[in-house]
């Protein structure tokens, strides 16, 4: 049951997800969001410091950071505000969350089959390789199916 649940939270991620692919759409500019969006609304570094609360120089500073992708989220968020803008912040899988979960499952049942096979080589009990996907996906389906996929033996 628990495996349904995740599995129906997974799609439901990936189709939310799914809006932000490509995700180089949303790369920031060479100099970051906050001097991209300052300079397009014509305010001076001055001025946000102002609305910031803090000197011109640490305006400065934040925009450096950002840059250079150390920036808090905190300070990013707050200097979004400055400006009347909304930070939007999200994980963008490099493929769906489904595919993760079963390339990794897959990756366990090799691994798990491998060393089965490997005894029963030892033993001169060889299956050969015949149908193996079939076993995997076996193995998966049925091993598999309420193990946590993510701690390593």
């Amino acid at each position: 049951m628990k495996n349904d649940t995740r599995k129906r939270a997974r799609e439901r991620l990936d189709q939310r997800l799914s809006a932000l692919k490509p995700e180089d759409r949303f790369r920031p500019p060479p100099k970051g969001w906050i001097r991209a969006i300052r300079d397009a609304i014509g305010m001076t570094g001055v001025q946000l410091a102002k609305r910031l609360g803090v000197r011109p120089q640490t305006v400065e500073s934040i925009e450096k950071s950002e840059a250079s992708g150390s920036i808090q989220l905190s300070t990013l968020r707050r200097a979004a505000e400055a400006m009347d803008c909304t930070l939007v912040y999200a994980l963008v899988p490099n493929s769906s969350l489904e595919n993760a979960v079963h390339q990794r499952a897959r990756k366990l049942a090799i691994r798990d089959l491998q060393r089965v096979a490997h005894t029963m080589r030892l033993e001169a009990q060889e299956t050969g390789d015949a149908g193996m996907e079939a076993r995997i996906e076996a193995y998966i389906r049925d091993v598999l199916k309420d193990r946590d996929l993510w701690n390593e033996p």
